[in-house]
């Protein structure tokens, strides 16, 4: 016996689709997209409830006429320091890259269902259900090992991480952590103040919650900014918390701000407190702290060879627009679409050799050693440390003539001696430069590089992921550059066997299935899109309604 139900999308487009009782949900599922002409998606019944796809037709919700919904989310890539993990269309999980920094779902990959956010520490993953429950995967003590906290994981919306250590906020504004507890991952002697939580940031080692009152809640390392006390009795009315590797700052109200953390790296701000006055907002870099004022002038403090001292060039900061940081350094774009710099000269503090050049910025992207500017007509300059990225000199005629660079990633150097880019062009092409090994040489995957909507990058791998939904990797093999473990699955259009295709349909018509082959046309230009497989079958021309 079969049934018929109606699958459609968002969109409104829809059609019928057969199954018969012995065949598993998925394998309807896996037919629907196939008429549809989508990728991976989600069946939702009518009803709300959504149907295992591991189960048989007969063991599950679904009825004859049933109607369905393909719900199709946008595919998503995150990244640890070593490792990717993809949440597909479908909701499922697909993970590759170093076993030990998440690369490895394996052993939770059954619970990985209806994923709708992943965070990730630097070795670790969690996803948060769509029933609000939580899977981690990755190194166990830095996050990978949720256990000890399940049963308090439920309900949750958001999660934060700090190097080593999570938090996740309830729907009720409770706070759950887990990892190491010296970076965070342990909250228990503040439980009863962690009610009411709006937000957490995150440094390198200690978390900051925001309360609904305005108030603030710290814990983790201390001499990361785990410990605000001494500042407590002016945390009130907080708007807002930037983090640099080991002090917090807080926008309050009125824009004043407040420090706590290391004294040394911008945790006493004591110096500057008078200036601090109506502030828009602050940016970090590693050990320093820069933040426009309303009248677009700049007031920095910190460590002076992390940026901390912008005294050399404070007559020029005035119409300030944006403010990007590397770990050293902070690049200012001024209304003119100029650019001011100060920090460490070798990490991008110092671009007047590239004045010349740096007119008309759009847009700055900083990562910890280098800056990369996009211009007004789509070319890219770069500036900072080279190891292999600080200077893009050959492919500026390439970018140039495109004039279209969108976005651009860096691949993560924290954890590594050298550096790449990546950017997204408006055709959706990529152009790569920096260190070969850690991503700077993508020509082995050039030709897949098309319709690219999003990249990741892990200390030394990127991640594209294309309109169709589709997964290509490059860089080092370690550190996931190489998914070809899991290349099927990173494949959103995905092919149904023949099997499937032909869903033991009209067999006293046909006769006995024979291995056909065939294309599925889709009609975008009209209303009403077709889908019909003519094949050859007994013999005789037949058209199979999927």
């Amino acid at each position: 016996m079969s049934i018929s139900v109606e699958v459609g999308l968002l969109s409104g487009k829809t059609a019928t689709v057969e199954a018969t009782l012995d065949e598993d949900v998925a394998a309807l599922k896996l037919r629907a997209q196939a008429v549809l002409g989508v990728g991976r998606g989600r069946l939702v019944h009518s009803s709300g409830r959504v149907p295992d796809a591991c189960e048989r037709i007969d063991a599950s919700c679904l009825q004859d006429g049933d109607s369905l919904t393909l719900h199709m989310s946008r595919v998503q890539v995150r990244a640890t320091v070593r490792a990717f993990a993809a949440i597909l269309g479908d909701g499922s999980v697909v993970t590759w890259g170093d076993a030990e920094c998440g690369g490895d779902s394996g052993a939770v990959q059954h619970q990985l269902k209806d994923v709708q956010e992943i965070q990730s520490s630097e070795q670790a993953f969690a996803a948060i259900l769509a029933d609000g429950s939580v899977v981690t995967w990755g190194f166990d003590d830095y996050g990978g090992d949720s256990s000890a906290v399940q049963g308090q994981l439920k309900s949750v919306q958001g999660i934060q991480a700090t190097r080593f250590a999570f938090a996740a906020i309830r729907f009720d504004g409770s706070v759950v952590t887990w990892g190491d507890a010296e970076d965070g991952g342990f909250s228990g002697v503040l439980q009863d103040q962690l009610k009411n939580v709006r937000q957490i940031q995150a440094s390198f080692g200690a978390f900051a919650a925001i309360l609904e009152d305005g108030s603030v809640v710290a814990w983790g390392d201390a001499d990361d900014g785990g410990d605000s006390s001494a500042v407590q009795d002016q945390l009130k009315n907080v708007q807002q918390i930037q983090a640099s590797g080991d002090v917090f700052a807080a926008i309050l109200g009125d824009g004043s701000v407040v420090t706590w953390g290391d004294a040394d790296d911008g945790g006493d701000s004591s110096a500057v407190q008078n200036q601090l006055r109506n502030v828009q907002q602050i940016q970090a870099s590693a050990f320093a702290f820069a933040a426009i004022l309303a009248d677009g002038s700049v007031v920095t403090w910190g460590d002076p060879a992390f940026g901390g001292d912008s005294s050399a060039v404070q007559e020029q900061l005035k119409n300030v627009q944006q403010i990007q940081a590397t770990s050293y350094a902070f690049a200012a774009v001024l209304g003119d679409g100029s650019v001011v710099t100060w920090g460490d000269a070798d990490y991008g503090g110092d671009s007047r050799a590239l004045q010349d050049q740096l007119k008309n910025v759009q847009h700055i992207q900083g990562d910890s050693y280098v800056f990369a500017a996009v211009l007004g007509d789509g070319s890219v300059v770069t500036w900072g440390d080279c190891r292999g990225a600080g200077d893009s000199s050959a492919l500026q005629n390439q970018v140039k003539n495109v004039q279209n660079v969108q976005q651009i990633q860096c691949s993560n150097p924290r954890q590594s001696s050298a550096v790449a880019f990546a950017a997204i062009l408006r055709d959706g092409s990529v152009v790569t430069w920096g260190d070969a090994d850690s991503g700077g040489d993508s020509s082995s995957v050039q030709e897949q590089l098309k319709n690219v909507q999003q990249i990741q990058a892990t200390s030394g791998a990127f991640a594209a992921v294309l309109s169709d939904g589709t997964v290509v990797t490059w860089g080092h093999a370690g550190r996931g550059g190489d998914s070809s473990a899991v290349h099927d699955l990173l494949q959103n259009a995905e092919e149904l066997s023949f099997q499937e295709v032909s869903g033991r349909a009209k067999e006293e018509a046909l006769g006995s299935p024979v291995k056909i082959t065939g294309q599925i046309v889709i009609d975008d230009d009209k209303q009403e899109e077709v889908a019909c497989l003519t094949v050859a079958a007994a013999g005789r021309d037949a058209d199979i309604i999927v």
